[in-house]
């Protein structure tokens, strides 16, 4: 019965954000206040009515309802309870029904937060969002329904894939989908303004939280996948520009730029046209990921289905929605005529250079992703894109971006002066390259990219530092530090961020110049060198966990003849998938992680083991969620959550 609530409940919600997607745009149009009004109570009653499905779908997982066909594809009778939960989403139509859920969610956070909006405005965003609902909906109801029934239910399930039973993807998903989903907040407002005619400081002002949120839970969302990736699946690598993690990067990328050009439409009302795009193409790039992971048109460890006919019908959504909006903005070109006047040397021309950077690069990892899909339809070629191409075409466009972010933080709006930007930089450009130089120095046989990476990533943290010491203004210390408790949020998080991004940089330079890896086959009882350390194969054994049987390896470190840790590696086999799995054993420290990985038994005996020095590992996710933080930060500002524009509310109010 509670199944069939949940159904219900979504083909209710269906016929709302239909209601939701029209009455309340044509009220706009007519300036009908009755008409409007109608938007915030659908936004409300569609994620109460999503809300009940997702809660009916989880309950039927909770206690393995076999009758679910989704159930029995994706869960198991032994599968811990966290697992039976994150079973959920982790399949096709749970995680679209995630992705509708989190929609909602945003469409009644722009109910209950956006009180200070035109309701013109207010209405037509709205309205934009419930369309994409709506297409959402019946993409789900038509082609991927979650609730559909089994004329003869098993005793138990298939279980979840084994790769997905793991904490990192427990929560990875969900956060990752609350940043798609966000940036169709950004698109909805552009949308909106295009429909009005209207771009302004004060619309600038009310879509950058809404990017800024997106960007965080997308931060956070790739953060907690790469690490995922790191521990879990035994390659002892991080990103492996595998084209799901490239299709979650890509918006990220777009929506740094977006948050960036925002910046200049409010404080200069210049880069209109661009914003507006930025907006529109950074959603774009959230459903072209929705249809890498769903169509199965290129392979990815990370895939939820393998169904054209499903690829075919978020090709539509993703023409209609790109297809219109673009023609809308062509169509609204001259209200988008900037205001503002800047010099070539200028805060808003480091921000345009910051954009081009950001965009270009995200345009060069969706040409790698899709390249192979291309090949194969034009010249029936089946290429591979892999780690060589990415980082070599990506890189330099990083590069650039470490080295121009500190200066571009300096300029004054309008006009500036190169010298007088760099002066507070001194400081942090003698550190970052006295660093670099001690690290080559230090290191012998080995290439300049971990001295340039420390190099970079110091001018990026250091510059942040500079710039907020920079902001406290003249005069003695204890001045500049009661000035410095006194600043806003918004700028401690931008200069969080942008540290964040510094030592990101460095970490990433870091774990690929000077990690140290052995592969070997070991016999128990054998020491092997790695690095500084050596490792001895103690003892293997099997055992049983929950839901799958375990080989599991002692190995202990020892550094000149001490013990440093004991870890235990495994080889799991999940026999309901018959599907093995790579359950690395990391001792994670400040400046290295030890990195032990035990493979198959050898004909000739013993076990091929892996073994990594990984340096910096953790500087990696902490510098991920040191710009998450930079971004909650700002989220809090009291300059945030009062838009610009409140006041123009009540002139923009309808007639009765």
């Amino acid at each position: 019965m509670i199944v069939e609530i949940g159904h219900f409940a979504l083909i209710l919600a269906f016929a709302v954000a239909l209601v939701q997607a029209t009455l309340p745009l044509y009220g706009a149009t007519r300036r009908d206040a009755r008409l409007m009004a109608l938007a915030d109570p659908a936004a409300l009653v569609q994620l109460v009515l999503i809300a009940a499905a997702f809660g009916a779908l989880t309950y039927a997982f909770v206690v393995s309802d076999f009758s679910l066909r989704l159930v029995t594809l994706n869960s198991h009778t032994d599968k811990p309870m966290l697992y039976k939960v994150a079973g959920v989403w982790g399949n096709h139509e749970g995680s679209l029904l995630l992705w509708v859920l989190s929609l909602a969610l945003f469409g009644a956070c722009a109910v209950w937060f956006g009180g200070n909006l035109p309701v013109t405005l207010k209405a037509r965003v709205l309205a934009v969002q419930g369309m994409v609902g709506a297409a959402f909906l019946a993409f789900m109801l038509f082609t991927s329904n979650p609730f559909l029934r089994l004329a003869a239910p098993p005793l138990n399930g298939d279980d979840l894939n084994p790769l997905l039973q793991d904490p990192g993807l427990a929560f990875h998903p969900p956060f990752l989908y609350l940043g798609y989903v966000g940036l169709s907040m950004s698109f909805s407002f552009a949308i909106a303004a295009l429909i009005e005619g209207r771009i302004d400081a004060a619309w600038a002002r009310w879509v950058r939280p809404w990017t800024l949120a997106a960007w965080v839970f997308l931060t956070i969302g790739i953060a907690l996948g790469s690490w995922w990736a790191y521990y879990e699946l035994g390659w002892g690598g991080f990103w492996f520009w595998d084209p799901v993690e490239n299709a979650s990067f890509m918006p990220w990328l777009i929506a740094a730029a977006l948050l960036h050009s925002a910046i200049v439409v409010e404080k200069r009302e210049s880069l209109k046209a661009w914003t507006i795009l930025l907006a529109i193409i950074a959603f774009g790039f959230s459903l072209t990921g929705t249809f890498i992971v769903r169509s199965g048109v290129i392979t990815s460890v990370h895939s939820f289905a393998n169904d054209p006919e499903r690829g075919v019908f978020i090709l539509m959504i993703l023409g209609v929605f790109m297809g219109g909006a673009l023609t809308l903005f062509a169509f609204r070109a001259g209200a988008l005529e900037a205001k503002g006047m800047f010099a070539t040397i200028s805060r808003e021309s480091a921000l345009l250079a910051n954009n081009v950077l950001l965009a270009v690069a995200s345009f060069v990892v969706f040409i790698g992703t899709i390249w192979p899909l291309v090949a194969e339809m034009v010249w029936n070629r089946k290429l591979s894109v892999g780690e060589p191409f990415f980082n070599a075409a990506f890189t330099p466009f990083m590069v650039l971006l470490a080295i121009i972010l500190p200066v571009g933080a300096m300029m004054p709006w309008k006009r500036a002066e190169i010298g007088k930007a760099l002066r507070p930089l001194r400081g942090a450009m003698v550190l970052a390259l006295a660093l670099g130089l001690l690290a080559y120095a230090m290191q012998s046989g080995k290439s300049a990219l971990g001295p340039v990476g420390l190099m970079l990533g110091a001018w990026v943290v250091f510059g942040a530092l500079a710039d907020l010491w920079h902001r406290a203004g003249r005069g003695g210390l204890p001045d500049k530090l009661a000035r410095l408790g006194r600043m806003g949020r918004a700028d401690w998080g931008k200069a969080t961020a942008h540290g964040g991004l510094g030592v990101t940089i460095f970490a990433v330079a870091a774990m690929h110049a000077w990690a140290i890896e052995t592969i070997r086959v070991v016999k128990v009882g054998e020491t092997f060198p790695v690095g500084r350390y050596e490792v001895l194969l103690k003892e293997v054994h099997d055992e049983q966990g929950p839901n799958y049987t375990t080989t599991m390896a002692e190995m202990v470190v020892t550094r000149g003849g001490a013990e440093v840790v004991t870890l235990f590696p495994e080889k799991r086999v999940y026999p309901v998938q018959a599907m093995p799995t790579t359950e690395a054993a990391i001792d994670y420290g400040f400046t290295r992680d030890i990195y032990l990985v035990i493979g198959d038994p050898q004909a000739g005996g013993g076990y091929a083991v892996r073994a990594y020095v990984k340096p910096f590992a953790n500087w990696l996710w902490g510098g991920a969620m040191l710009m998450a933080l930079g971004g909650m930060l700002s989220l809090t500002d009291r300059r945030y959550r009062l838009a610009a524009g409140a006041r123009r509310a009540a002139l923009a109010q309808p007639a009765e």
